[in-house]
């Protein structure tokens, strides 16, 4: 039993995963880690939850190199295998989004401050809950879901990406393709839509949201590269936070005012209430665009999405007073 995995996602931030592979023995070892105390290899997509399954079996705590699809199939297998209170879950982030290492103060540190203090941060990080739900019984939500236009430029940006419109692997390339995406998508609505949200004390309420331009569900107080429209987020409370958008300035407020202090919090507050929900469905129609934690999920959940909570993990974070 090692104290510490590696899981490297070889292409995650243009092939930096490679870059930090060979840094990490020299890393273990100037912090006294014998070789048996840890392990690090590279994913292969083909047999990636194997590879996880297999390294959660045999570690103490599990670090995933990558972005915030990595960490999703991590938290994926961990749900699936039963394994979720037996490790805990670190994530070096090398995304294009990276909302959940923003709010656990990975994304920062690793910025301002290089892999090598991060790496020595996270070894002696403390843990908190975090929660994990289950899309239709299929999916795991770790981040966020929405349907609308936010879902249809992740839709078309992933098929820019497939079908080699997007020449660099950058991430700020990635970044400014999704702009222009969205200037190509700024005109798409939510088609006929109706939402459906248990609240904390078991209340169902019903909404129409046909025609809105985009309802947001989190789990984490990060959205889209680290705004927040979401009010009062707690990522283990058993809740999500369900902001149904009905127009471009309220979806663009959202955006710009979210992390503003106080501003945000009035702006959230007063127009772009969120709904505190256990349960979700959401009824759209059949050809509705769908995200989930940035990957494009069209035409893979049917008409109806159901969300609902799946367990808790024990997360490595830098947070202040955690």
């Amino acid at each position: 039993m090692s104290k510490f995995s590696f899981l490297v996602n070889p292409i995650s931030g243009g092939g930096q995963g490679k870059v930090i592979q060979k840094y990490v023995p020299e890393i273990m070892k100037s912090m006294g880690f014998a070789d048996a105390d840890w392990t690090c290899e590279l994913t292969d997509g083909s047999r990636l939850r194997e590879q996880i399954r297999t390294t959660a079996e045999s570690t103490e705590t599990l670090i995933a190199v990558g972005g915030d699809g990595t960490m999703s199939t991590v938290l994926s297998v961990m749900l699936e295998s039963g394994l979720a209170d037996k490790i805990r879950i670190g994530l070096i982030p090398l995304g294009t989004g990276n909302d959940l290492a923003r709010v656990l103060n990975l994304y920062g540190t690793f910025v301002n401050k290089g892999l090598l203090f991060l790496v020595r941060r996270l070894l002696v990080a403390k843990s908190r809950p975090f929660d994990i739900w289950k899309v239709n019984e299929k999916f795991v939500l770790a981040n966020y879901f929405s349907s609308g236009i936010d879902a249809c430029i992740a839709h078309d940006f992933n098929l820019d990406r497939a079908t080699g419109k997007i020449s660099s692997k950058s991430v700020i390339a990635n970044k400014l393709h999704y702009v222009f995406r969205f200037f190509a998508d700024r005109n798409h609505c939510l088609g006929k839509a109706k939402l459906r949200v248990c609240d904390k004390d078991g209340i169902w309420i019903e909404k129409d949201i046909s025609g809105y331009r985009t309802v947001i569900i989190g789990n984490i107080p990060s959205f889209a590269s680290g705004s927040n429209p979401f009010e009062n987020g707690n990522m283990a409370d058993g809740l999500l936070e369900v902001v149904p958008v009905p127009n471009l300035g309220a979806f663009f407020g959202g955006l710009a005012f979210g992390t503003v202090p106080l501003l945000g919090r009035l702006y959230k507050k007063y127009f772009l209430k969120s709904l505190h929900a256990k349960e979700v469905y959401l009824d759209t129609s059949a050809d509705e665009f769908h995200q989930l934690d940035g990957d494009d999920l069209s035409r893979r959940v049917g008409t109806e999405v159901h969300i609902e909570c799946g367990c808790k993990v024990q997360m490595l974070t830098l947070e202040e007073g955690i």
